[in-house]
């Protein structure tokens, strides 16, 4: 039980670990509205690799009263072989700023098992404050505030954030600090760029990619340190191709395994050097 929950835990906050310092980036953006990327999630303990869920993450455009805005949604959840032993239905969406990536709100609701949670944050920049909501099962409903502090992602919208970034002009060794809002709690963790690297996918396909690893917060399935890793694609769509994560018991990787509705034409390296 106690392994199926740190897998589904997993299934989306590997992914909230890529981003990096808050920059005003200019050109063209690595996604358009209506995007869609799916990911498989395998678990590693002792010798065994077992699939264990699926995420998927959805892009839209919206608005946020007279502003142009981005809708992220994600989901995960483990593979119906599993449900019997431990069923996992999460789902994550916020809502940013078109032009500047700051976030208007954030939602989570976790069903994990008999365990569930209700949560959303609404980020009030006028009076500098973030509003945290939360609904647990057993009904109990806790509202809290912690004060705004330059630069805070919420973790849906670091994940498309971390794609605007020009990968280009950092250099390998390069530690970047950034802040993450989780819960109630504002991280101040970093990122560390060590450059191209060729990835063989889970279905053989190999993309050229540029390689991070990220500081992770201890915690019950962390045990803290520069353990997450992830390979972006080196191309125009900039792509998450695997996260890897050691966690307490064992390991867990994420694999991308389409996309659709992707802005910039995508396909794996062709000719290997």
């Amino acid at each position: 039980m106690n392994t199926q929950r740190k897998i589904s835990k997993l299934l989306l906050f590997c992914f909230s670990l890529i981003h990096f310092q808050i920059l005003a980036q200019a050109g063209e953006l690595p996604f358009q509205s209506g995007e869609k990327l799916y990911y498989k999630v395998v678990y590693h303990w002792q010798f065994v690799w077992v699939e264990a869920g699926k995420a998927e993450f959805i892009t839209d455009s919206t608005s946020y009263g007279d502003k142009p805005a981005w809708w992220f949604k994600s989901s995960g959840r483990t593979l119906p072989a599993y449900d019997w032993i431990f069923k996992v239905r999460d789902e994550f969406e916020s809502v940013a700023d078109a032009l500047t990536f700051k976030p208007f709100w954030f939602r989570r609701s976790v069903h994990e098992g008999s365990y569930k949670l209700d949560e959303k944050l609404n980020f009030d920049y006028g009076s500098g404050k973030i509003t945290i909501q939360q609904k647990t099962n057993q009904d109990q409903r806790i509202t809290s505030e912690v004060p705004y502090r330059d630069g805070v992602l919420d973790v849906q919208t670091a994940v498309y954030y971390a794609r605007t970034l020009d990968f280009s002009q950092m250099k390998i060794g390069e530690k970047i600090d950034f802040r993450m809002i989780i819960g109630s709690h504002v991280y101040e963790i970093y990122g560390r760029y060590h450059g191209l690297e060729v990835v063989e996918n889970f279905d053989g396909n190999k993309y050229r990619c540029h390689k991070f690893s990220a500081l992770l917060v201890e915690g019950t399935i962390f045990s803290g340190g520069e353990d997450l890793f992830v390979w972006v694609t080196d191309d125009r769509n900039k792509i998450p191709i695997l996260v890897e994560a050691k966690i307490l018991v064992g390991s867990v990787k994420a694999y991308f395994t389409k996309g659709e509705n992707l802005k910039f034409p995508f396909e794996p390296l062709k000719v290997m050097k």
